[in-house]
């Protein structure tokens, strides 16, 4: 088994190409984003571009951890909003328009469901302190290997002595399992899209 590390370091633009990489694999079959995109192809060209515009402008303050193999390739990825960083500040929502309508423009009601998702999503983002994790994916032929778990861990070191709750939305309910195992737990789904899938959101605790 490769040796795994976890890396702080500012990326550079090439990273942030590789890690969207990553994160594109491990979304390719998730519930909200075939709902958004049936077609492969252009979910894979959609998904490539929604997390490159969002991590390019991820906003001051967030953080984008990664993990590494013994060649230095990024194989997982966690992104996080701590306390007081969201909602991003308008610059940053204003930068992140044009790709989020590059990554659905060829199929209009991607863009109206997508839509629904995201105001819903704000409107019952917890008000009080947290922190949000926005991302964590790893390459998918090597999940299960403990790279979530590192990148979790990772974080938890800096929140949990600052007595902070963390919250996270996933489309996916397979996962719900997999953080309750870090001690989240569900709260209330949200459906703002008939027959879309469900966005569940979970809550950790402050330690």
């Amino acid at each position: 088994m490769e040796n795994f590390r976890v890396d702080e370091r500012a990326l550079s633009r090439k990273d942030i190409r590789d890690a969207c990489w990553v994160a594109q694999r491990a979304f390719m079959d998730d519930p909200f984003f075939c709902h958004l995109s049936p077609g492969p192809k252009l979910r894979k060209r959609g998904l490539y571009l929604f997390f490159l515009n969002q991590l390019l402008h991820f906003g001051k303050g967030g953080r984008i951890i990664t993990v590494r193999n013994e060649s230095d390739v990024i194989v997982g990825v966690s992104a996080w909003l701590p306390d007081g960083c969201y909602p991003q500040p308008a610059l940053t929502q204003l930068a992140q328009i044009p790709g989020v309508l590059r990554s659905m423009y060829r199929r209009p009601l991607a863009l109206v469901d997508g839509t629904k998702y995201l105001n819903e999503m704000a409107k019952k983002h917890p008000k009080d302190p947290h922190w949000y994790l926005f991302l964590l994916v790893a390459e998918p032929e090597i999940q299960r290997s403990g790279i979530g778990t590192m990148l979790m861990n990772h974080a938890f070191r800096e929140i949990d002595p600052q007595g902070l709750p963390v919250y996270l939305e996933t489309q996916n309910e397979d996962n719900i399992a997999y953080y309750q195992r870090f001690g989240f737990e569900p709260r209330e789904p949200l459906t703002p899209v008939k027959n879309g899938p469900p966005l569940l959101r979970m809550w950790r605790n402050a330690r």
